[in-house]
């Protein structure tokens, strides 16, 4: 009986204190930032990507200029290669073989630089947005901001708020 007493109380105390946390929680102010947005629309990430777009845009077009050969040897050789000797046949199946290797080892290059490029100019973004969210966090008084949550309501969203500030800086 008496172990039965001292249970209850123990879960009585950590009932209350339970509670209590939920109540300073409620004051708790909290806020929301979509980081995929101000990826997308706040201004330094929009002038980072055409930045990107400018830097590579040689070599894109160099690889579809790649591509589009690779095909037309390749249509040429479906066409012509009843025609042909066995040899010839080979060496252009060979030829075809070695330049499709090298287009896909420098679209795999291309796509590693682009993706590297652009990690780098994001994370820059990044780092001027959570100076940001910061500054919004201590002029606002926030006592927690959150870029990641499974659900999060609308009015503690201040992705607007981070895009617009960062529209004007400088």
């Amino acid at each position: 009986m008496k172990q039965i007493f001292s249970t209850l109380a123990v879960m009585a105390i950590l009932a209350g204190g339970s509670s209590a946390t939920t109540v300073y929680a409620a004051d708790a102010k909290v806020g929301f930032v979509n980081t995929e947005r101000v990826f997308r629309e706040a201004a330094p990430a929009v002038k980072a990507l055409k930045k990107l777009e400018k830097e590579f845009a040689t070599r894109e077009q160099e690889l579809q200029k790649m591509a589009k050969q690779t095909k037309d040897l390749q249509t040429a050789l479906e066409k012509e290669a009843v025609t042909m000797s066995e040899s010839e046949r080979r060496n252009k199946e060979q030829d075809l073989a070695r330049i499709n290797r090298d287009f896909q080892r420098l679209q795999r290059e291309f796509r590693e630089d682009l993706n590297l490029r652009k990690n780098e100019e994001l994370a820059s973004v990044l780092e001027r947005a959570n100076k940001v969210i910061q500054t919004i966090a201590e002029a606002e008084q926030f006592d927690l901001i959150l870029q990641e949550a499974v659900y999060k309501s609308s009015r503690i969203d201040i992705t607007d708020k981070v895009i617009k500030a960062l529209g004007g800086e400088k």
